[in-house]
């Protein structure tokens, strides 16, 4: 009797935690649903341009970039539980900075502040993978995911409703106790066992070693933000953007070549960079930020299509932005959540290559019919279905290649990646949305053409198809964790 109350006991545990940090999800894809619609408010009451309007999200993804593979590194020096609360604090006085944000740059260090929260998602995932037993994790996996797509459904639709009547201010005060909420709930229940050694991997004798790699620390932060500001700069047309731009993407080059030279000579690098040679963590990173890449080429041209007056958009507001995305988060939800389930019964390997393919063929869909918004919205719906299932395979092989101990990186490096494709998606979509523009009769505003929206799906379904290119390599191989610094089999590059 008293085992089967122990394992009851252990069970409401995991189930407890599980629950508990699935709400980070909910609170920050709310957050982040909601500025978007917001763009246009943003440029009017702070009397900014469109392109420095595209701070707004550069800000953010920057912060993200150099503070999650950081976020990863401390989490397994210190303890993941007390970086995850550390973050969540940092996200927090964002939050409160973002509804008192009076003009750009200060909505800029708000964005920022928020960004470095993007760093408890990969820390949250470890702390899931050490609680939940390995026949559950699939589902505590789906149950984690389908959050995003849950919060995003709620700030479409509420989000839309509250910038309506009560402004963009309100949305950040709507957010906010729920934060603070959950970060007293963790406190209090979320409790985090030691982890236990891995076989094979060998424990240095003495004390743990707790240096942070300063030089690479910059390094990496120096090669993010210059790659992305001369994104920035493509997207803005201004004169002489594309030097400026060449000459940050030069910069950019060097720092990450002065990176690699200083990781590979520290003893505890930021990044292990034999992850990065290891055939079965690479392919489905690679994925992951192909699938991200795309899709934020066409989920952030929406609502710019949506809002733009006819002919040239479907001129509608906020509210209609949010009806015609709605049956993708819906869809996106229920396929993530469905997948978990099926994760265990086809081989996640599988599982990626369905979903890359269902993918590309939504963005072709796009491509060929998008002239109303129940089109767009089917188009939308198909791509949904694969997403879910790609994204969900994809974790599941990158969670299951590595070992336990090295969680923290190996998702600080998949999200940060991921980050890099999410930057990389907009400023192309952005980018042809300059060059290809008209007007309309009776307004002095131009607007982005059909052969912008053409170039952009165009665009998008050529980076699913590399995708699906990458997961027919995945589907070949068999996944085994991959051993690392400490390897002493040298089995980093099975």
């Amino acid at each position: 009797m008293a085992g089967v109350e122990k394992q009851q006991g252990a069970t409401r545990s995991w189930w407890t935690t599980l629950i508990i940090l699935s709400c980070l999800g909910l609170i920050v894809t709310f957050d982040e649903t909601m500025i978007l619609p917001a763009i246009p408010d943003f440029i009017r009451d702070f009397n900014i341009s469109y392109s420095a309007s595209s701070w707004l999200l550069s800000a953010y993804i920057i912060a993200a970039a150099v503070m999650t593979p950081i976020g990863g590194r401390l989490s397994d020096i210190y303890g993941k539980k007390k970086i995850l609360l550390i973050v969540m604090a940092v996200y927090i006085i964002g939050v409160i900075a973002g509804r008192f944000a009076h003009n750009m740059e200060f909505m800029m260090v708000a964005r920022a502040l928020q960004g470095v929260g993007m760093t408890m998602f990969p820390i949250a995932f470890g702390i899931i993978r050490e609680v939940i037993p390995e026949k559950k994790f699939a589902i505590g996996q789906t149950i984690f995911s389908s959050t995003f797509s849950g919060g995003a459904i709620v700030g479409l639709v509420g989000g839309a409703a509250i910038i309506q009547s009560f402004g963009w201010q309100a949305t950040f005060l709507a957010v906010l106790p729920v934060a603070i909420g959950l970060w007293l709930t963790i406190v209090k229940f979320v409790r985090v066992p030691a982890p236990t050694p891995h076989p094979g991997m060998e424990v240095p004798p003495g004390p743990p070693d707790k240096s942070i790699d300063v030089k690479g620390v910059l390094a990496l932060a120096t090669t993010i933000i210059a790659f992305l500001t001369g994104i920035t700069f493509l997207e803005s047309g201004s004169d002489g953007a594309e030097f400026q731009a060449i000459g940050l993407f030069a910069a950019s080059a060097a720092s990450l070549a002065v990176f690699i030279a200083v990781e590979k000579r520290v003893r505890m690098p930021l990044l292990d960079l034999k992850l990065m040679k290891s055939r079965t963590f690479l392919p489905p990173t690679v994925i992951l930020m192909l699938v991200f890449m795309s899709i934020f080429m066409v989920y952030l041209t929406i609502p710019i299509m949506v809002r733009s007056p006819e002919p040239l958009g479907f001129g509608g507001d906020a509210v209609a932005v949010a009806s015609v995305q709605l049956p993708f988060m819906a869809v996106l939800l229920v396929g993530t959540v469905m997948s978990g389930f099926i994760v265990n019964k086809i081989k996640n390997t599988k599982l990626t290559l369905m979903g890359t393919i269902i993918a590309a063929a939504g963005f072709f869909i796009l491509l060929m019919f998008h002239s109303t918004e129940a089109t767009v919205s089917i188009g939308l719906t198909i791509l949904a279905a694969g997403l879910s299932l790609a994204i969900t395979g994809a974790f599941n092989v990158i969670l299951l290649s590595v070992p336990m101990q090295m969680t923290g990186i190996a998702l600080g490096m998949t999200l940060l990646l991921n980050l890099v494709g999410m930057s990389v998606g907009p400023a192309l979509s952005g980018a042809l949305q300059e060059t290809y523009q008209g007007t309309v009769p009776g307004i002095e505003e131009s607007f982005p053409t059909e052969a912008a929206y053409n170039l952009i799906f165009l665009s998008a379904a050529a980076v699913s198809l590399a995708s699906v290119g990458m997961a027919l390599i995945v589907a070949r191989r068999k996944v085994a964790p991959t051993m690392t610094a400490g390897d002493p089999h040298g089995a980093g590059g099975r």
